[in-house]
């Protein structure tokens, strides 16, 4: 991949387009709530609470920042680390949701002077932690507060001629979560010469066949991984996941301190709060428009409503996309031209040192 070829990935069509959903969206969603604004009162506690909930978001760069740099056995310096997370978040907001920006991460990992087995390896492992944090948040915040109102809204949806439900999908999408992880968890820390032939075959057959070279490059970067990780101090990974919980801690507490600005919130409600972002965020992953663009906004004001004044729920719902998703597309917008002639133009790959 050249220069040309990322700045036609970050091309400004990519960049205007989830821009254009999510405005169109909220404003159209505003304008029918207008009368309910007149209630919003700026008071200095409320801009004190947005700011702390700016904040989140500064802590989940740093803990994401932190992360790959334990992942890279501290190869990637704090500054360059910035640009990685930035173009990184940069990728995932222009591109959908169900498709994600993993595939451009593992280039743009691999460009700080990473090889690119071990940018592959880092890749999969942060994809690895996520999971793993969703796997083990959800039974515990749903201890706390029940599934009784979990879910607010009904999205029916047929599949394969069955209907089903909010609480359906998220209990579909988490098992589908639990499997996944399991799987990869299996093929890269006990068996990855085993995974690889099983899709080898699984892939062979006919109506499958167009899809082997993936399959086949799936198996050999499962492999390249378990011999990258192989021999990973228990240090390694508590770093490695203590920064995975406070990225995502970082990220739903952001919505909590938004609400928490415009209305008075009881511990129990904080808890509710968690809950129902953790159910919004496996629909945002099926999401198909660039970085959930319009999805977002309509599920955030449809399960949070009940813990916000009547009215406020759709600004609410735009402060948050302002504050957690548009600043990377300005960010990342700003970052690239330097990032692209320091890692072009710049240096020569460093290999990794074990």
């Amino acid at each position: 991949m050249k220069a040309r070829d990322i700045l036609k990935f970050f091309s400004a069509k990519r960049i205007l387009l989830p821009i254009s959903i999510g405005l169109i969206i909220s404003f159209y969603l505003i304008s029918r709530n207008i009368k309910g604004l007149s209630g919003i009162d700026w008071s200095s506690v409320s801009l004190f609470w947005l700011f702390v909930s700016l904040c989140m978001m500064v802590i989940r760069d740093l803990a994401y920042m932190y992360r790959i740099r334990v992942l890279t056995d501290g190869q990637i310096s704090w500054r360059n680390s910035f640009d990685t997370i930035m173009l990184w978040e940069f990728a995932s907001a222009i591109t959908p949701s169900v498709v994600g920006g993993s595939g451009v991460a593992v280039y743009i990992v691999h460009k700080e002077g990473v090889a690119l087995g071990r940018s592959t390896a880092v890749v999969m492992v942060t994809a690895l932690l996520d999971e793993l944090f969703y796997i083990i948040m959800v039974p515990i915040v749903i201890g706390f507060v029940g599934i009784a109102n979990l879910f607010p809204v009904a999205m029916d949806k047929s599949i394969f001629g069955i209907s089903i439900g909010t609480a359906e999908i998220f209990v579909l999408g988490y098992i589908f979560i639990v499997l996944l992880t399991l799987i990869i968890s299996l093929a890269v820390f006990v068996a990855p010469l085993t995974f690889k032939k099983i899709l080898k075959k699984i892939f062979s057959i006919s109506f499958l066949s167009k899809w082997k070279e993936i399959a086949t490059q799936t198996g050999d970067d499962i492999i390249t991984t378990s011999k990258e990780l192989k021999g990973k101090s228990l240090m390694f990974w508590f770093k490695a996941f203590g920064a995975t919980i406070c990225s995502w801690t970082a990220r739903f507490w952001m919505v909590n301190f938004i609400i928490l600005s415009f209305t008075s919130v009881t511990v129990g409600d904080h808890f509710g709060i968690y809950a129902r972002q953790l159910v919004m965020w496996v629909i945002m992953l099926i999401s198909p428009t660039p970085g959930g663009s319009g999805v977002a906004e309509f599920i955030f004001s449809g399960f949070l409503k009940d813990f916000i004044p009547f009215g406020l729920s759709v600004m609410m719902a735009f402060l948050w996309r302002l504050l957690s998703y548009y600043p990377y597309l300005l960010i990342g917008s700003i970052v690239l031209p330097s990032w692209i002639r320091r890692t072009f133009y710049g240096r020569k790959l460093i290999r990794f040192k074990r």
